[in-house]
Protein backbone atom coordinates (compact mmCIF):
# COMPACT_ATOMS: atom_id res chain seq x y z
CA UNK A 1 0.00 0.00 0.00
CA UNK A 2 0.95 3.69 -0.89
CA UNK A 3 0.33 5.96 2.00
CA UNK A 4 1.45 9.33 3.38
CA UNK A 5 2.50 9.11 6.90
CA UNK A 6 3.18 11.85 9.34
CA UNK A 7 6.55 11.84 11.34
CA UNK A 8 5.97 11.41 15.53
CA UNK A 9 9.17 11.66 16.52
CA UNK A 10 12.61 12.14 15.39
CA UNK A 11 15.68 11.07 17.67
CA UNK A 12 19.10 10.66 17.15
CA UNK A 13 20.97 7.39 18.93
CA UNK A 14 24.41 7.55 18.32
CA UNK A 15 27.15 8.19 15.83
CA UNK A 16 25.09 9.36 12.97
CA UNK A 17 22.22 6.61 13.81
CA UNK A 18 18.70 8.24 14.01
CA UNK A 19 15.04 6.61 14.78
CA UNK A 20 12.36 7.86 13.28
CA UNK A 21 8.86 7.08 13.89
CA UNK A 22 6.12 7.24 11.98
CA UNK A 23 2.13 7.54 12.04
CA UNK A 24 0.70 5.17 9.69
CA UNK A 25 -2.15 2.83 10.92
CA UNK A 26 -2.55 0.83 7.82
CA UNK A 27 0.60 -0.14 7.43
CA UNK A 28 1.07 -1.08 10.86
CA UNK A 29 -1.77 -3.68 11.03
CA UNK A 30 -0.60 -5.51 7.70
CA UNK A 31 3.51 -5.48 8.88
CA UNK A 32 5.37 -8.55 9.91
CA UNK A 33 8.87 -9.07 11.10
CA UNK A 34 11.51 -8.58 8.16
CA UNK A 35 9.58 -6.65 5.99
CA UNK A 36 10.63 -3.26 4.88
CA UNK A 37 8.88 -0.03 3.81
CA UNK A 38 10.17 1.88 0.81
CA UNK A 39 10.34 5.69 1.90
CA UNK A 40 10.13 8.82 -0.82
CA UNK A 41 12.35 11.67 1.23
CA UNK A 42 10.69 15.02 0.87
CA UNK A 43 13.99 17.32 0.44
CA UNK A 44 14.81 15.20 -2.53
CA UNK A 45 13.81 15.94 -6.53
CA UNK A 46 10.86 14.01 -7.04
CA UNK A 47 12.56 11.93 -9.55
CA UNK A 48 14.79 10.32 -7.05
CA UNK A 49 14.31 7.03 -5.79
CA UNK A 50 13.11 5.99 -2.83
CA UNK A 51 15.11 4.68 0.03
CA UNK A 52 14.14 0.75 1.81
CA UNK A 53 14.13 1.07 5.64
CA UNK A 54 13.50 -2.54 7.22
CA UNK A 55 10.82 -2.15 9.67
CA UNK A 56 12.34 -1.76 13.33
CA UNK A 57 9.27 -1.72 15.54
CA UNK A 58 5.59 -1.32 14.56
CA UNK A 59 2.67 -1.04 17.31
CA UNK A 60 -0.56 -1.51 15.60
CA UNK A 61 -2.29 -0.58 18.44
CA UNK A 62 -1.37 3.18 18.34
CA UNK A 63 -0.67 3.24 14.41
CA UNK A 64 3.10 3.63 14.40
CA UNK A 65 5.91 2.28 12.89
CA UNK A 66 9.64 2.79 13.87
CA UNK A 67 12.83 2.51 11.20
CA UNK A 68 16.62 3.28 12.44
CA UNK A 69 19.31 4.42 9.41
CA UNK A 70 22.55 6.03 9.16
CA UNK A 71 23.10 9.30 7.70
CA UNK A 72 25.75 8.58 5.33
CA UNK A 73 24.48 9.83 1.97
CA UNK A 74 22.53 12.29 0.46
CA UNK A 75 19.14 10.85 0.82
CA UNK A 76 19.57 10.27 4.66
CA UNK A 77 21.23 13.96 4.51
CA UNK A 78 17.79 15.19 3.64
CA UNK A 79 15.99 12.39 6.03
CA UNK A 80 17.47 14.24 8.64
CA UNK A 81 15.39 17.73 8.47
CA UNK A 82 12.39 15.74 9.11
CA UNK A 83 10.49 16.85 12.19
CA UNK A 84 7.49 16.12 14.03
CA UNK A 85 4.00 16.42 11.76
CA UNK A 86 6.05 16.42 8.29
CA UNK A 87 4.80 14.20 6.23
CA UNK A 88 6.08 11.15 4.58
CA UNK A 89 5.05 9.36 1.68
CA UNK A 90 5.65 5.28 2.24
CA UNK A 91 4.68 1.99 0.37
CA UNK A 92 4.83 -1.24 2.71
CA UNK A 93 5.11 -3.13 4.14
CA UNK A 94 7.34 -4.79 1.51
CA UNK A 95 9.15 -8.25 1.06
CA UNK A 96 8.93 -11.65 2.50
CA UNK A 97 9.91 -11.40 6.31
CA UNK A 98 11.53 -13.94 9.12
CA UNK A 99 9.44 -17.51 9.76
CA UNK A 100 8.82 -17.22 13.48
CA UNK A 101 10.32 -20.11 15.67
CA UNK A 102 8.94 -23.34 16.45
CA UNK A 103 8.17 -23.90 19.86
CA UNK A 104 10.83 -25.21 21.86
CA UNK A 105 13.70 -23.97 19.50
CA UNK A 106 15.51 -21.38 20.98
CA UNK A 107 15.85 -18.53 18.73
CA UNK A 108 19.69 -17.14 18.12
CA UNK A 109 19.11 -13.72 16.44
CA UNK A 110 22.89 -12.41 14.96
CA UNK A 111 22.80 -8.26 13.87
CA UNK A 112 26.09 -6.33 13.14
CA UNK A 113 25.59 -2.33 13.08
CA UNK A 114 22.01 -1.20 12.16
CA UNK A 115 21.14 -4.95 10.93
CA UNK A 116 20.04 -4.77 14.59
CA UNK A 117 16.90 -2.92 13.42
CA UNK A 118 14.14 -5.64 12.13
CA UNK A 119 15.75 -8.33 14.85
CA UNK A 120 14.04 -5.97 17.35
CA UNK A 121 10.74 -6.11 16.19
CA UNK A 122 11.47 -9.91 15.47
CA UNK A 123 12.32 -10.14 18.64
CA UNK A 124 9.01 -8.48 20.51
CA UNK A 125 7.28 -10.46 18.20
CA UNK A 126 8.56 -13.77 19.38
CA UNK A 127 7.87 -12.65 22.79
CA UNK A 128 9.92 -15.56 24.28
CA UNK A 129 13.85 -16.13 25.35
CA UNK A 130 15.67 -15.20 22.28
CA UNK A 131 19.83 -14.56 22.49
CA UNK A 132 20.66 -11.27 20.38
CA UNK A 133 24.59 -11.43 19.50
CA UNK A 134 25.32 -7.86 18.26
CA UNK A 135 28.71 -6.91 16.72
CA UNK A 136 30.52 -3.81 15.65
CA UNK A 137 33.83 -1.92 15.14
CA UNK A 138 33.56 -0.20 17.92
CA UNK A 139 30.82 0.48 21.00
CA UNK A 140 29.36 3.26 18.95
CA UNK A 141 28.34 0.81 16.24
CA UNK A 142 26.13 -1.44 18.91
CA UNK A 143 22.94 -0.09 19.21
CA UNK A 144 19.48 -0.74 20.73
CA UNK A 145 20.96 -2.45 23.32
CA UNK A 146 18.80 -0.80 26.07
CA UNK A 147 15.24 -1.85 23.96
CA UNK A 148 16.26 -5.69 23.97
CA UNK A 149 17.19 -5.93 27.64
CA UNK A 150 14.32 -4.10 28.54
CA UNK A 151 12.05 -6.92 26.96
CA UNK A 152 12.78 -8.67 29.36
CA UNK A 153 13.71 -11.79 27.85
CA UNK A 154 16.68 -11.38 25.73
CA UNK A 155 20.27 -11.68 26.35
CA UNK A 156 22.45 -9.90 24.80
CA UNK A 157 25.67 -11.09 23.67
CA UNK A 158 27.79 -7.92 22.34
CA UNK A 159 31.16 -8.45 20.31
CA UNK A 160 33.15 -5.66 18.64
CA UNK A 161 36.40 -5.34 16.71
CA UNK A 162 38.58 -3.28 19.00
CA UNK A 163 37.35 -4.95 22.20
CA UNK A 164 35.36 -1.75 23.33
CA UNK A 165 32.31 -3.51 24.44
CA UNK A 166 31.85 -7.31 24.95
CA UNK A 167 33.85 -9.46 23.37
CA UNK A 168 36.62 -8.40 21.54
CA UNK A 169 36.74 -9.82 17.93
CA UNK A 170 33.82 -10.86 15.32
CA UNK A 171 30.11 -11.79 16.38
CA UNK A 172 30.73 -15.17 15.29
CA UNK A 173 32.90 -15.78 18.45
CA UNK A 174 30.22 -15.44 21.22
CA UNK A 175 27.85 -17.41 19.23
CA UNK A 176 30.32 -20.20 18.42
CA UNK A 177 30.98 -19.67 22.26
CA UNK A 178 27.51 -20.40 23.13
CA UNK A 179 26.59 -23.10 20.58
CA UNK A 180 29.73 -25.15 22.20
CA UNK A 181 28.36 -24.71 25.40
CA UNK A 182 24.31 -25.88 23.79
CA UNK A 183 25.22 -28.54 21.45
CA UNK A 184 22.11 -30.11 22.14
CA UNK A 185 19.64 -27.18 22.30
CA UNK A 186 17.60 -26.83 19.05
CA UNK A 187 18.12 -23.41 17.75
CA UNK A 188 16.94 -21.16 14.64
CA UNK A 189 19.52 -18.85 13.25
CA UNK A 190 18.50 -15.42 12.35
CA UNK A 191 20.59 -12.77 10.79
CA UNK A 192 20.86 -8.95 9.33
CA UNK A 193 23.82 -6.97 8.79
CA UNK A 194 27.17 -6.76 6.22
CA UNK A 195 27.39 -9.45 3.64
CA UNK A 196 30.54 -11.64 5.34
CA UNK A 197 28.64 -11.81 8.49
CA UNK A 198 25.56 -12.93 6.87
CA UNK A 199 27.92 -15.53 4.98
CA UNK A 200 29.92 -16.65 7.84
CA UNK A 201 26.11 -17.46 9.98
CA UNK A 202 24.48 -18.97 6.53
CA UNK A 203 27.32 -20.98 6.56
CA UNK A 204 26.90 -21.94 10.34
CA UNK A 205 23.35 -22.64 9.85
CA UNK A 206 23.88 -25.14 7.05
CA UNK A 207 26.68 -26.53 9.12
CA UNK A 208 24.53 -27.34 12.15
CA UNK A 209 22.04 -28.46 10.28
CA UNK A 210 19.15 -25.78 12.14
CA UNK A 211 16.45 -23.26 10.19
CA UNK A 212 18.00 -20.06 9.24
CA UNK A 213 16.75 -16.81 8.38
CA UNK A 214 19.57 -14.55 6.31
CA UNK A 215 17.92 -10.77 6.19
CA UNK A 216 19.27 -9.79 2.81
CA UNK A 217 20.79 -6.92 1.41
CA UNK A 218 20.53 -4.88 -2.08
CA UNK A 219 20.35 -1.35 -3.83
CA UNK A 220 16.70 -1.04 -4.81
CA UNK A 221 15.11 0.85 -7.01
CA UNK A 222 10.83 0.13 -7.40
CA UNK A 223 11.00 -1.68 -4.25
CA UNK A 224 8.13 -4.85 -5.40
CA UNK A 225 9.86 -6.44 -8.41
CA UNK A 226 9.04 -4.82 -11.62
CA UNK A 227 12.57 -3.48 -12.73
CA UNK A 228 14.44 -6.33 -11.63
CA UNK A 229 17.32 -3.63 -9.96
CA UNK A 230 18.08 -6.30 -6.98
CA UNK A 231 18.11 -9.28 -8.48
CA UNK A 232 20.38 -12.61 -6.46
CA UNK A 233 21.20 -15.74 -7.97
CA UNK A 234 19.67 -18.22 -5.06
CA UNK A 235 19.70 -22.14 -5.41
CA UNK A 236 15.90 -23.28 -5.55
CA UNK A 237 15.09 -27.20 -6.49
CA UNK A 238 18.12 -28.10 -7.16
CA UNK A 239 18.80 -25.37 -9.95
CA UNK A 240 20.27 -21.80 -10.07
CA UNK A 241 17.84 -18.90 -9.98
CA UNK A 242 17.27 -15.51 -9.85
CA UNK A 243 15.52 -14.17 -7.21
CA UNK A 244 14.57 -10.50 -6.57
CA UNK A 245 15.25 -9.39 -2.92
CA UNK A 246 12.71 -7.30 -2.77
CA UNK A 247 9.92 -9.05 -3.09
CA UNK A 248 10.94 -12.53 -3.05
CA UNK A 249 13.39 -11.60 0.17
CA UNK A 250 14.79 -9.46 1.65
CA UNK A 251 14.75 -13.07 3.99
CA UNK A 252 15.96 -16.23 2.51
CA UNK A 253 16.58 -19.45 4.16
CA UNK A 254 19.49 -20.68 4.97
CA UNK A 255 21.34 -22.86 1.98
CA UNK A 256 19.79 -20.48 -0.51
CA UNK A 257 22.00 -17.73 -1.23
CA UNK A 258 25.03 -18.23 -4.36
CA UNK A 259 27.53 -16.19 -2.21
CA UNK A 260 30.09 -16.23 -4.81
CA UNK A 261 27.84 -13.82 -6.79
CA UNK A 262 27.20 -11.42 -4.27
Amino acid sequence: MQAEAKVVSHEPVQAGYRLLRLSCPGLATQASPGQFIHVRVPALDPGALRRPFSLCDVHPEDGTITVLYKQVGRGTAAMAGLRAGDPVDIIGPLGRGFKLPEAGVTPLLVGGGFGVAPLYYLARTIGRPVHLFVGGRTANDILLVDWFERLGFCEVHPATDDGSFGVKGLVTKPLDDWRSDHADTPVALYACGPGPMLHAIDDRAVAWKVPGFISFDRRMACGVGACLGCTQKIRAGGMVAIARVCADGPVFRAGQIVWEEV
